[in-house]
């Protein structure tokens, strides 16, 4: 089995080197995957902004100058808001450190960091990518924010660059630009995936009436469909929750499952506006994705037992562990994305050759492994995740489910 503190890329297919099955499952068995117990997908979405508008605050300092990290032969960029004021800056040296701390943790590393600050704003990160490749960069880590990554896009696509990104906006990926980040469709579609296998034919769903709500919906509708089951009502709600609420009560008789997708506060008071409209939480299946990883959650009552997909509860608290011990500080939530970002490029420049950084070998359907579990990048620049299913349980959850060995097609 590998090492647990190098977490390696499983390869397969004709443009990588190919392993045996058992070798392969070790790869996948031996990295580490996160933990359910910080708030993946809320952290990301509180740093990353992936459905809000971009902080306009200014900078808390002037920009940091440009640093390097490690001394390999094959150039990274990576941008990250470091002198952006508040919570930005304080993830973007978390994820920093954690990018270094990837190099410190894999055996030789022939790849060098050109470390950008962006200071949050898209300007920043065009120029830091810009300046990155200037300087001999053959792939690009970041930027954090959605709106920066537009930026970067249109200086490393004229170059034949490619991007991995940090933002959960799926709206932005696309040609040469790939998010590592956890996409609410992966959620849907692992909830919906197992309540189907456990015998849940026919679904309901109430959603806020913004951003996330619009592609968490699509999602939903989608996978309902995809399994042969129903969609027995649907709604939305905006700061209104009792009108909408009692639409769904009315028709909770014709479904066995209901989705509630929101943070740990919004999904508390839109549970509570369920029960005041006469509904038995009790009586129906709650379904929920990754933000209910969230300790308002565990304490609500009205959604234990409720089930949500996230990140199988291993490698993050061991991730946390060592960065403790090498930085005296708890990790933000992001950090384990620059992480795996760093550890899948020192791998792939280890082991691919020239074209390491082609899309044929980024996307392959095979996938990777590294702290967060199984991932793959799509064609369109999104992720699949392989996820677990957990369960809410009192102050805590604990997986029913756990994350899949390998992708299917």
């Amino acid at each position: 089995m590998v090492d647990p503190l190098n977490p390696w890329p499983l390869f397969s297919g004709p443009h990588v080197p190919r392993v045996t099955r058992r070798a392969a499952l070790g790869l996948v068995l031996g990295a580490p995957v996160l933990s359910a117990c910080t708030g993946a997908q809320q952290s990301l979405n509180q740093f990353s902004n992936s459905f809000g508008s971009q902080p306009q605050a200014a900078p808390s300092g002037p920009p940091q100058q440009p640093m390097t990290a490690g001394n390999g032969q094959v150039k990274v960029g990576l941008i990250l808001p470091l002198s952006a004021a508040g919570n930005a800056g304080v993830a973007a040296q978390s994820m920093k450190n954690a990018a270094e701390m990837a190099l410190a943790e894999f055996q030789n590393p022939n790849i060098q960091l050109l470390i950008k600050d962006d200071a949050g704003t898209g300007q920043g990160a065009a120029q830091g990518a810009q300046q990155a490749l200037d300087e001999g960069a053959e792939i690009v880590l970041g930027p954090l924010f959605a709106a920066s990554v537009p930026a970067t896009a249109q200086v490393t696509r004229a170059r034949n660059i490619p991007v991995i990104a940090f933002s959960t906006d799926s709206s932005i990926a696309g040609r040469g630009v790939y998010l590592l980040s956890f996409l609410p469709e992966s959620d849907v579609n692992r909830i919906v995936e197992y309540a189907s296998s456990i015998g849940k034919r026919s679904f309901a769903a109430l959603l806020p009436d913004n951003a996330y709500g619009n592609v968490v919906e699509a999602a939903f509708k989608q996978a309902v469909g995809k399994r042969g089951a129903r969609v027995a009502v649907f709604e939305r709600y905006g700061a209104d929750r009792a009108t909408p609420a009692r639409t769904v009560v009315q028709a909770l008789g014709q479904a066995d499952a209901l989705l509630l997708a929101d943070d740990g506060d919004s999904v508390v008071a839109t549970a509570d506006a369920l029960s005041a409209a006469g509904a038995n939480l009790r009586n129906i299946q709650l379904l929920g994705t990754g933000l209910w990883d969230n300790p308002r959650v565990y304490a609500s009552a009205s959604l234990q037992g409720g089930l949500f997909a996230a990140p199988d509860p291993s490698g993050f608290r061991a991730f946390s562990g060592r960065y403790r011990t090498r930085f005296g500080s708890e990790p933000v939530r992001t950090a384990t994305l620059a992480y795996d970002s760093v550890a899948l490029v020192a791998a792939l420049a280890r082991t691919q050759g020239g074209p390491r950084f082609s899309s044929e070998v980024l996307t392959n359907p095979s996938g990777f492994a590294g702290i967060d579990g199984l991932f793959r990048f799509r064609s369109d620049g999104t992720n699949e995740r392989g996820l677990a299913v957990m369960r809410v349980g009192s102050g805590s959850s604990v997986p029913v489910a756990g994350s899949p060995k390998s992708f299917g097609a």
